[in-house]
Parts: C-alpha cells; structure tokens; sequence
C-alpha cells in the first residue's frame, strides 16, 4: 500500500484555489482529506466556519503557534493563518491524501520541510480575469485589491518553482487536471513519503 501523498494547491489569491477544493470535496468517493486552514482575518458574507476556514481570535491563533500546533503560518495581506499541524498528521495516518491550499509562500516553506508534498501551481486564465475575480469577492477596499493584483503577478512568475501548474479557465477541466496529477503521483514508483515532524 503506497503512502498517502500531501498535495498543497497554491498560487495567488482570485486564482481560484477554493473553487477547485470545493469541487474536490464533492467528490465523496475519493480517498481525500481536507485540512481547513486557521485564520484571524473575518469571514467573507459567504464563508462558513470549520468549512471555508476556521476563524479564530488573535490570541487564539498566537497561543496555536506558541504550542507549536502549526504546521506552518503566515501573515498574508495583513492576516494571520496557518495550517494545524495534528489534522494533517492524524488523516496521514489513516491513509488518506491529504489536500489543502496555502499561499505561496506556505506552499514553498511546507515543500522544504516535508520534501514528499506534492505542489499544485492554480493559475487563472488571465490577469484581467483575476482581477474580475477579486473584485467579485467584496469585502476588499481598492488599496487591498491592487496589491492583491501586484503580488498575483509576482507569484504567477515564481510558477515553475512548484512541482505542476493548473491553468484554472475551467472549473471542471481544471479538477479533472488536479486529479490526474495526484493519480499520477499516487503511482509514482520510488515517492517519497510525507513525514511531519
């Protein structure tokens, strides 16, 4: 029986990361774990707690790192979050592939500690759709859409870092790609396996 793999799907914000989770989380007859990651930030009008994110206080999350309950942890655009370490650990340890999405630079930090993830770059079709994207989202002002748009278009170029690239034009193309991709790596002879430590 293979190890299950770790998959983070990364890449800028308006790319559609949670899109294409949300399509993999209705897909109930694969073997797939989801991590919600911990944030300060509020919710948006349309997020659920324990689903879309689990929002927690300031001191909450800083007594989460404090004890070491992440497995990593950013502030991105003035906002803590972080990936809880034990969920992952406890759903590696059943079996399960685990999925998550993190920013850029948790998706980079986590693939130098446990060298076994697999990174799925999620790119939007275009920077015109991206910012279309964003702005659809609300509850951004003009000064946090145009740096979330100048940090997308850092990130895009740092692309080829990651282990694959999902072009996200098509919701449904781009989770069939996201599949493929971890079908392919659940096969893979010679994978090295996720240790968290």
């Amino acid at each position: 029986m293979p190890a299950p793999l770790l998959v983070v799907l990364t890449g800028p914000s308006g790319a559609g990361k949670d899109s294409v989770l949300d399509e993999l989380r209705k897909l109930s007859d694969r073997p797939y774990a989801f991590i919600t990651t911990v944030t300060t930030r509020p919710p948006r009008p349309t997020e659920r707690d324990g689903v879309d994110y689990h929002f927690v206080s300031k001191n909450k999350f800083k007594r989460m790192v404090d004890n070491g309950e992440m497995l990593e942890h950013a502030i991105v655009y003035g906002q803590e979050k972080g990936v809880p370490k034990d969920a992952v650990r406890q759903e590696l340890a059943t079996g399960h592939d685990v999925l998550m999405r993190t920013d850029v630079q948790g998706a980079r930090y986590i693939k130098s500690i446990a060298p076994g993830t697999v990174t799925i770059f999620i790119a939007p079709p275009s920077d015109a759709e991206l910012e279309k994207r964003m702005r659809s989202r609300g509850g951004d002002t003009e000064e946090q859409i145009d740096i979330r748009l100048q940090t997308a278009r850092e990130e895009i170029a740092e692309a080829p870092e990651f282990d694959h690239m999902v072009l996200n034009d098509d919701l449904r193309r781009a989770v069939a790609n996201v599949e493929q991709i971890i079908a392919k790596e659940r096969a893979r002879k010679g994978r090295e396996p996720v240790v968290i430590g």
